[in-house]
This record gives C-alpha cells, sequence and structure tokens, in this order.
C-alpha cells in the first residue's frame, strides 16, 4: 500500500481567500507544499478515495490516481464532503453520444458507514445528492453496519468509530502491513490495542490552543471549541498511545499560521517519527 495525500489542510484550506497573512501570502506566490487543499487521502494498492473536500476533482487531476475502486466517507462534515460532485466527473463520458452507452459509464462504489449514512440522510441533505448520483449511474452507494468489513483485493478496510461517535476512522490490512487513516476528529480518543502498534498512521494534526514553538497561549482556555476539537498536545499523546512505526500528521489548519517551512522544524523537535503532510505527498506504508 501507498498513501498519496490528495489535500492535507482542515476545514479553512491555505491561502485563504482575502487573507494577506505571512503564510497565506507566502502559499500564493509558491504553491505545493505551501498551498494546501482540502482534506482527502488515497491509498493505492486497494485503490481507495477517503472523503471530497470542495476541491476534490483538482486534487485528482493533479495526482497520480488514475483507477478509483471505492470511496469512503469518514464524517458529514462539509470540509470532507462538498466536493461530492467529483463523481460526475470520474464516472461521466461524452454525453452527446445517443443513444447512451452504458459501457462507457464509470461507476464508484462509495461506502457509508453506519452512523454517516443515518447523518448524510438527514436534513443535511447529503444523501439527496448521492441518491441523484446514484440514479445517473455515476456511484453504488452501500451501507455498511457497524462491525462489517470491506475486502478490495489482497486489503480489507474495517471502519470502526471513534469518540465522537459520529465520525470514524479506518483501519486496513493487507499483505503483512497496517494502515490507520483518521481523517479528523480526535477528541478524547484512545486507541484501542487491536489498532496500537500499525505500520503508519494518518492523523489530523489538532488545533494548537498553545503555540508548538514558545508555548504562548493561541486559544482562550475558556474556547468552546476545546471542548470537542482535540489540540495538538492531545494529538502527541494519542501519537505515544498508538506506537505507530510513523505517523503523518494532516488536516492542518490555516488558522494555526504554520507554514510548510514551520512544520518541517517542528517535526524535527517532536520527533516521534512524525511528519507533516503535504498535498501531493506520497508515503509507502
Amino acid at each position: 500500500m501507498k498513501v498519496e495525500i490528495l489535500g492535507s489542510a482542515g476545514a479553512t484550506a491555505t491561502p485563504r481567500p482575502g487573507c494577506d497573512c505571512s503564510v497565506c501570502v507566502e502559499a500564493r506566490e509558491r504553491g505545493v507544499p505551501y498551498s494546501r487543499m482540502g482534506p482527502s487521502l488515497f491509498v493505492h494498492g486497494p485503490n481507495v478515495l477517503f472523503d471530497t473536500p470542495e476541491e476534490s476533482r483538482l486534487q485528482l487531476d493533479r495526482s497520480t490516481v488514475t483507477e478509483i475502486a471505492a470511496c469512503f466517507y469518514s464524517h458529514w462534515h462539509p470540509d470532507h464532503t462538498m466536493g461530492r460532485r467529483v463523481w460526475e466527473a470520474v464516472g461521466g463520458r461524452d454525453f452527446r453520444v445517443w443513444p447512451p452507452d452504458p459501457a462507457a459509464r464509470r461507476t464508484t462504489d462509495v461506502y457509508l458507514p453506519e452512523q454517516v449514512a443515518v447523518d448524510f440522510s438527514g436534513s443535511r441533505g447529503i444523501r439527496g445528492h448521492f441518491d441523484y448520483l446514484e440514479e445517473r449511474g455515476f456511484v453504488r452507494v452501500h451501507e455498511l453496519r457497524d462491525g462489517e468489513t470491506v475486502r478490495l483485493g489482497d486489503v480489507e478496510i474495517r471502519p470502526f468509530r471513534l469518540h465522537e461517535e459520529y465520525v470514524y476512522a479506518f483501519e486496513l490490512s493487507g499483505n503483512g502491513k497496517r494502515l490507520l487513516v483518521a481523517m479528523d476528529e480526535l477528541h478524547d480518543w484512545e486507541p484501542p490495542p487491536e489498532v496500537r502498534g500499525v505500520d503508519l498512521a494518518v492523523l489530523p494534526m489538532g488545533l494548537n490552543e498553545l503555540d508548538p514553538f514558545t508555548g504562548e497561549r493561541r486559544i482562550h482556555a475558556d474556547h468552546p471549541v476545546l471542548r470537542f476539537e482535540a489540540t495538538f498536545e492531545q494529538t502527541l499523546a494519542i501519537v505515544d498511545a498508538l506506537e505507530a512505526k510513523s505517523v503523518v500528521l494532516s488536516h492542518i489548519e490555516e488558522v494555526d499560521r504554520l507554514g510548510h517551512d514551520d512544520l518541517t522544524r517542528l517535526a524535527a523537535l517532536v520527533g516521534r517519527a512524525i511528519v507533516f503532510a503535504h498535498d501531493t505527498m506520497v508515503v509507502a506504508v
């Protein structure tokens, strides 16, 4: 297996429109790896996509991805789902052909873990859009019950809930290797024994409550966001408990004002076999 980081940003990409901070200015001037699109990654081998942020079509177009066997959604948040129209681009062909040729249509299997399926079907209207995509033959939607796994080739994919029960992480196992993918929301999560010691873990960085270099407070101690979002320090504690052979931290928020070079320095400072993701990064499992 091989992981390709399609987008390494969090809820807000870098650069942010209208922002003239040094990190956003540098991102505009220098592009990748300083610029970041929304959170998404692809695992080569089983050829699986995780989540579709707004920029999903652009991410896939610049990637090395040539075939998508399936997509798994981790949760309903807009920064992970709003690019779902990408399935029209992936599956569609020349609409002028008449009569339509079903063999020219590419249909992708889309997997929704149990709570994700419930949330998609709620008032947010996400499932309605997938119903349309399914009717047009762009996707085949599969709803998974908790505990179910999916096998694609030699790789078994196991979704499981995190502490925030509306969001799922995924364990991929095959050919003697194990990969853990957690796209977001590690708040209060403790790695269970069965996922410890994976070969590679891709995790969200967490918010910088404190400046990681100076310790200066960046988020007020009473801010409500700290009640439901993991901080960088809490993420490091999870990394220690997980005991993965290597770790990639992604979902890097623009508001934290950390550029690519800052994160390279920070990786050297924290150790723990951690590297920080950037768009287009490829990592072997």
